[in-house]
């Protein structure tokens, strides 16, 4: 396999020009909702004052892991079973990275993709890349290879760093878009296992001898604007057209050091990565972590032991995770989890969870909190902050109020429930809804190639999430909806309208809607009510099968109920009545 790969290497550096393609960036010009926005500050009129190197440099989390190895030089970075680096260490392997990188071609203006679980790569991949001055996209590792083909193109990345276990996931995305005639990118395996049997088709890399290629002395291309983008996270929203939403180095910047904030992180902390890396750049901790000199401790799979053990062995203070995480916590078994040595802080976002899975995350040692937000905001938005004098309230109130969004996060310049016509502000009632928007530097760029989708979400010069919520006395915001009928499973987000699609195309189907159907473990799943054609005969297994060959296996129905479904006079049908009596059957 290193042969291979030092002998495709050599190819490509005797042709660096092999693909001089460029991404067709977001034109960042001011739209018309939002005048005056980049005009020249009034310091500029004061005699003496002066921008230079000396006062002023644009803001990127590349700053975090460069100040890391000089102050932290020696102190444990990232932790992966028996493998250890220092930031010293992993600062040095990322130059070189990001030296490889250059050398392939890879400069300001291109995507490197990337397909892998939470190991020290995808670490190093989120300072390498920005530091060759590219994008990273990180694909969700859930989707299947038709959805990675569709991301692929769209984000036009030239090289996608694939760990070994998901090649054969790659592959499938590879054939479908050599069928439609796309090219292909540079594949770059992260071999965990050294597995010396993996096939070797095409031009494939190997992790550790690209690293190897790249020199120390590379000279590291910081942005030259912080509004330059650092990475695209996509979220499929309610249709199958994809959105890249594109993140900037200030921002990036900013909600880096924000979430570390709320999450209540001093110095030194030690972070379990429970939470996705690929999500939201995992919630943008994977940079802020090194701003505080803390401990990356990676997990490929997450499960009840691993956690507990992990907590034990390394002195974990901190880790987060969707309400699923904590319901595998609680339910665990006796023979799965040890007494904690320490309180350890968690940070949940997605459904709030349930009151009794709060009472026992205490009861086992953990303080839990919420936190809001989605991708176009960087991951947290806001955050439940807490007050002293709520800790006498009795359970059940206490869960009711941790359970709310809570205040905008540190580095957002407003957060507020509107009526999305009028654009004023909703009454603090508790009661009356409006969608939540969003202001500030913690908002997206917009939306990679697709300038109609970008303004359409800063309409009226805010951010429209497509969430319904209230705002409470207290100035607390609470979600009570979600605008486009989206279901949150295991912290991911299903559109209801691509299941259906996928159960229309079942020659028996006449019609079908989904909503979400509550779930112990997941939080919510997927529940589809059917009815089927005149004559045609289908029980729930078979439909279920057929949505899980055309979607994710994680978005298909988890129950099928036929029956007639209600409609308006107009025809248009009443899903409040399905939620209704999906909400009435509980849990799974």
């Amino acid at each position: 396999m290193r042969r291979l790969v030092a002998t495709s290497l050599l190819r490509l550096l005797r042709n660096p020009n092999r693909s001089t393609r460029r991404n067709p960036l977001l034109n960042f010009r001011p739209f018309s909702d939002c005048p005056g926005e980049f005009e020249p500050g009034s310091w500029q009129s004061v005699e003496g004052l002066v921008q230079c190197s000396a006062n002023y440099a644009p803001l990127s989390p590349i700053s975090f892991l460069e100040r890391a190895a000089r102050v932290y030089e020696d102190r444990v970075s990232v932790v992966y079973g028996q493998r250890k680096y220092t930031y010293g260490e992993t600062h040095r392997r990322c130059v070189k990275l990001a030296s490889a990188l250059s050398r392939l071609g890879i400069g300001p203006g291109d995507t490197v993709a990337t397909l892998a679980p939470n190991v020290p790569a995808m670490h190093e991949l989120h300072f390498g890349v920005p530091m060759a001055g590219a994008m990273i996209c990180t694909l969700n590792t859930r989707l299947d290879s038709h959805m990675i083909s569709l991301l692929l193109r769209h984000s036009q990345a030239k090289i996608i760093f694939v760990d070994s276990q998901l090649h054969d996931l790659a592959r499938g995305a590879f054939h479908i878009l050599s069928k439609a005639g796309v090219n292909l990118p540079l594949v770059v395996l992260i071999n965990e296992f050294d597995d010396e049997s993996l096939p070797s088709d095409g031009e494939i890399y190997e992790y550790e001898s690209l690293i190897n290629t790249g020199s120390q002395e590379f000279e590291v291309l910081k942005p030259k604007n912080e509004l330059d983008p650092i990475s695209v996270n996509y979220t499929s929203g309610t249709t199958s057209r994809p959105k890249g939403v594109v993140y900037n180095h200030r921002g990036a910047y900013l909600n880096s050091l924000a979430t570390v904030l709320l999450h209540g992180m001093g110095p030194m902390p030690v972070y379990l990565w429970t939470v996705p890396m690929f999500h939201c750049n995992g919630w943008c901790l994977i940079w802020g972590i090194a701003a505080q000199g803390g401990t990356n401790i990676c997990l490929r799979k997450v499960t009840p032991k691993g956690i507990f053990d992990s907590i034990l062995l390394h002195n974990v203070s901190h880790l987060g995770g969707a309400p699923t995480v904590l319901n595998m916590i609680v339910n665990s078994q006796p023979g799965e989890r040890s007494p904690l040595p320490h309180r350890v802080d968690i940070v949940t976002g997605g459904s709030p969870p349930p009151p009794q899975i709060l009472l026992k995350m205490e009861e086992l040692g953990f303080r839990v909190s919420h936190l809001y937000g989605l991708t176009e905001t960087y991951g947290p938005g806001t955050y439940c902050d807490w007050k002293p004098e709520w800790d006498s309230l009795p359970l059940p109130e206490r869960s009711k109020l941790k359970a709310r969004q809570g205040i905008q996060s540190i580095c957002l310049e407003n957060v507020d429930i509107k009526d999305p016509d009028t654009m004023e502000s909703v009454p603090t009632d508790g009661e009356t809804i409006g969608e939540v928007m969003f202001k500030g530097n913690t908002v997206m760029s917009g939306y990679l190639n697709d300038r109609r989708a970008t303004e359409e979400a800063f309409k009226g010069g805010w951010f429209h999430s497509g969430d319904l919520a209230v705002k409470h006395r207290d100035k607390y915001i609470e979600v009570k909806d979600r605008m486009k009928d989206i279901i949150i499973s295991g912290g991911e987000n299903i559109s209801t309208v691509e299941v259906e699609t996928a159960l229309y195309s079942h020659p028996s189907v006449l019609e079908a809607a989904v909503v979400a159907r509550p779930d112990n473990h997941w939080g919510q799943v997927p529940c589809a009510f059917v009815k089927l054609k005149e004559g045609h005969v289908c029980d729930s297994k078979e439909l279920i099968e057929h949505c899980r060959n055309h979607l994710p296996h994680y978005m298909a129905p988890r129950c099928i109920i036929f029956d007639d479904i209600p409609k308006t006079a107009t025809g248009k049908i009443q899903k409040f009545i399905l939620r209704q009596k999906a909400e009435a059957m509980g849990s799974l």
